[in-house]
Parts: C-alpha cells; sequence; structure tokens
C-alpha cells in the first residue's frame, strides 16, 4: 500500500496552522492513484473541512491528533442539507467505496470553542440567524464499505459520527469523549444506514450514544436497518442507546447485546415520534446504571423506555424540518416486536412503556431485574415524554413497571427491588392501565410500601394471563 504522509503536501503540525488544502491535496492525490493510506503523522494538525474519498486509508499515527479549526466561519456546508439550524460538516466526503479510518491518534472536534458560556448543567448554545455553523465530527454520505477502528474521537460540537446512507459499515475498537455538557453531541448515529456492526466501543456523550435513525433530510436513502451493537461501554448525561426520535421512515432488524451502560440520563429508549415504523429488535446481556440529572436533558432516569407518540408541533429552529414538506404536523408509526433479555438494572425510575392507541404491540421482558432507589437530589416521580403533543413531563408515581397503551406485553421471570433511600412517590412494582393481552409470569416484587400499597395497579385491561392472583382493580 502506497503512503501518502500530508506534511509532504505542506502540512504542518503546530496546532496553529490550517493544513486543510494539504490534508485535502492528500486524499484527493491517494484516490487518483487508485487508493493507499494518508498519514497523519505526530503532531497537532489544525485543520478546516475536507472530505475523504474512494479506496483511502486516512491513517492517524500514535501521537497524532487532528484538530477542528475553532474559526466557524471556515464551516460553510450544511449537515443537513437546506436545513441550516442543525450544524456543519468538518470531515465529510459523498459517495465513496472501501474507505477506512485507523490509527492510535485522535480526531478532536474542539466543541468547547463552538459553544457559550459553561454553566452547571451544560453549554449555553450560541445565538445564530439561520446557519448554525457547529461542526459534526464525520458525515460520510452514501459510503459502501466503510471501516473506523482504534481511532479515539474527541470533543465534538455536534454529533461525532453521522453516517448518512451508508451500507456495509465496521466501527470497532473505537473511543468517543464527548464533553458531557455538550447538547447535540451524539457519538454513533446510523441515519438511512444498513448492514452496520458496532463492537467493543468505549462511548461518552453528553447526547445519544448510539442513535439509529432516519432523518427527513435524507428520506432517499431509505430504512435504517440489520443493526448490531455489541461489547461496548456507555456513558451519557441523556439517553445511551436511543432509537429515534427522528425516523420518517423504517428502523428495523437491530440486534444490541453484551453492553454497560453507565451513569445515564436515560439507558435504553425507543423514542418513535414520527410517521416510521420500529420493528424487531432485541436488548440482551446488558447492564445498566441510570441516574436523574438536569431538566436541559431528555430522560429522568428510566432504565428502559418504549414509546410511539406524536411529535410536538411549535416553533422551535427546525420544526418545519420535522414534518413531511407542507405539513405542520404529523403522525407516528409502530413500535412492534421488541425483546428485552437479561438485563440488570439500578436507576432513579423503573421501565416505561407508553403510547398512542394501536402504536405499541409485542413487547416482551424476559429476565429483567430493576432496583430502584434514590441517589441524587433531582426531583423524582417524573417520566419523560418529549418531545410529544400531548405531555411534556408526565408526574407519576415511579414503579418498576409502567405500561400505559399497549397490545400483548409479557412479563417473564422479572424482578422488582427497591433500594434503602424509599421516597413517597414509589409505587407498586406493576402499574398497567389500557393493555389488551397482559401476560405475567414468574414475577418477583412488591411495592415500595407492601404495608400501605399492592405490588400491582391493573385497571382499564382485557386478556390478561398470569400465575399470580390478579384482579382488575388491584
Amino acid at each position: 500500500m502506497k503512503t501518502y504522509n500530508i506534511t509532504n503536501f505542506g502540512a504542518i503540525g503546530d496546532g496553529k496552522t490550517d493544513n486543510a488544502k494539504a490534508i485535502q491535496q492528500a486524499i484527493d492525490t491517494c484516490t487518483e492513484n487508485g487508493g493507499g493510506q494518508v498519514l497523519i503523522p505526530a503532531g497537532t494538525f489544525m485543520t478546516g473541512p475536507f472530505d475523504l474519498k474512494s479506496n483511502v486509508e486516512f491513517h492517524v499515527s500514535a501521537g497524532a491528533t487532528v484538530l477542528a479549526n475553532p474559526d466557524e466561519m471556515v464551516y460553510t456546508q450544511s449537515a443537513f442539507k437546506e436545513n441550516k439550524g442543525e450544524g456543519s460538516i468538518w470531515m465529510g466526503g459523498k459517495d465513496a467505496v472501501n474507505v477506512t479510518i485507523s490509527g492510535q491518534g485522535t480526531i478532536d472536534g474542539n466543541g468547547p470553542a463552538f459553544m457559550g458560556p459553561e454553566e452547571k448543567a451544560a453549554y449555553i448554545l450560541k445565538e445564530f440567524d439561520t446557519f448554525d455553523r457547529r461542526p459534526h465530527l464525520f458525515t460520510p454520505i452514501n459510503f459502501r464499505n466503510l471501516i473506523i477502528r482504534d481511532v479515539t474521537f474527541n470533543d465534538s460540537a455536534y454529533w461525532n459520527l453521522h453516517l448518512v446512507g451508508c451500507n456495509d459499515v465496521t466501527i470497532h475498537g473505537v473511543k468517543i469523549l464527548n464533553n458531557l455538557k455538550i447538547r447535540n453531541s451524539d457519538g454513533i448515529d446510523p441515519d438511512h444506514c444498513k448492514n452496520v456492526r458496532i463492537s467493543d466501543c468505549y462511548i461518552e456523550s453528553g447526547d445519544d450514544c448510539i442513535c439509529p435513525k432516519t432523518r427527513r433530510e435524507y428520506e432517499e436513502y431509505g430504512p435504517t436497518e440489520n443493526i448490531t451493537v455489541t461489547n461496548c461501554i456507555l456513558k451519557s448525561t441523556s439517553c445511551s442507546i436511543k432509537l429515534g426520535s427522528e425516523n420518517m421512515d423504517a428502523i428495523r432488524n437491530v440486534v444490541i447485546s453484551n453492553c454497560i451502560i453507565r451513569s445515564s440520563n436515560r439507558a435504553i429508549g425507543i423514542q418513535n415520534r414520527d410517521e416510521g415504523v420500529v420493528e424487531n429488535i432485541i436488548f440482551e446481556n446488558i447492564i445498566i446504571e441510570g441516574r436523574l440529572f438536569d431538566n436541559v436533558w431528555w430522560g429522568k432516569a428510566e432504565p428502559i423506555y418504549v414509546t410511539a407518540y406524536k411529535r410536538q408541533p411549535g416553533n422551535a429552529r427546525d420544526a418545519n424540518w420535522r414534518f413531511a414538506k407542507g405539513q405542520t404536523s404529523g403522525q407516528v408509526g409502530e413500535v412492534k416486536n421488541i425483546l428485552f433479555s437479561n438485563i440488570l438494572a439500578q436507576s432513579e425510575n423503573g421501565v416505561y412503556v407508553g403510547g398512542e392507541p394501536g402504536k405499541i404491540s409485542n413487547i416482551r421482558f424476559r429476565n429483567v431485574d430493576i432496583k430502584i432507589d434514590k441517589t441524587t437530589s433531582y426531583q423524582g416521580g417524573l417520566y419523560d415524554l418529549r418531545p410529544s403533543d400531548t405531555v411534556g413531563i408526565l408526574q407519576a408515581e415511579t414503579t418498576g413497571f409502567y405500561f400505559d397503551e399497549a397490545k400483548a406485553i409479557s412479563l417473564n421471570d422479572c424482578k422488582v427491588r427497591w433500594g434503602k433511600n424509599l421516597q413517597p412517590y414509589f409505587g407498586p412494582a406493576l402499574f398497567a392501565s389500557r393493555i389488551n393481552g397482559l401476560e405475567i409470569s414468574g414475577f418477583n416484587g412488591e411495592s415500595a410500601f407492601p404495608e400501605q400499597k399492592k405490588s400491582f395497579t391493573i385497571t382499564d385491561c382485557e386478556n390478561i394471563y398470569t400465575d399470580h392472583s390478579i384482579k382488575k382493580g388491584e
């Protein structure tokens, strides 16, 4: 493999010189000559935007840092086409094949440089007129056979790896260390992608760590499907693993296994707010540690969260891009065929499943162990349904499992436990309302205050099958 060292094209690793021209020239020369390795040697190479191209291995050596230029005016390409309100592109490229990012070095998005003042819970976002120039770190569009391995990504100012319409993607052994106070700093977002394998990664993100979705701006690339995530350790100020909320097309055939989720405001979330369906999803062998945090972040410490609510209309800067062209409101698709298996969770809240009538079905919990305890000073007794066109924050008793409006839910060999720091808003082990087809077997758990409240509260449910002695209204 022929190597193209960027210093031979004039790059200077002093952390001050913008090397975009030299880096792009090295990439262009490499691909024009049939491919090879573009080498980033030791040093700090500050750079503005550039594009990766076919048959190029972008290799960041140990001791090397590729650093985003802090001058926001060099970022001129919107991350979402005509929608300029949600960031720009730093590292990009389109319609490429056989691209690799590798090495033991660091790619640094320089995130705090694009933020306003730092507050206790998050950085303040800078004001802008029409174009939010905060750069997404890497936005490959319609890549085929993309490999990202071993590199460390730091401090993205917006989404870190935003994969758009990509097919055949391997992400292995990667570290993503985003600032936990930077909003929108997602880790990996497969958007209209197919056949994506994510393994053995460590991710810390202010926003979602891993978030399959189908954004409206890129609808031509079809559904997101055939995604596997395994052997990852995740930490998020918001939601560690989230499907949605932007999904105008299907998200299907996803398996997430053998992961550890640490200190997250929400651990696993299916957040359907648009017309696309979410189906055929498996979560298995996962350890969860959750906690409440500031209201600026979505989530109320729900270890597992499955919802299908129509998106909230509004006058936010991006509202017109959330609905179909010419529309000011939308619909919500179904969430169905979801399995949670072998999950051990400790958090300040319990599982939440809820949606509009007829939208959620066949949700199965097998060997799910939930422990609820109060560990922070933030307000509890809440479930976060944002961005919903009905309730934003739902105030309700904290229960082990909270089910509202669904068809065919099963709990097999599940357990609810309560910690030492019991709160007045802690309630039953199970709350179920408007469920048609509720199966409970091998359940172990009681209410937080068994001398005052029964273990189960079940109202307006039909077709209940259980090995417990349950009566309607209990």
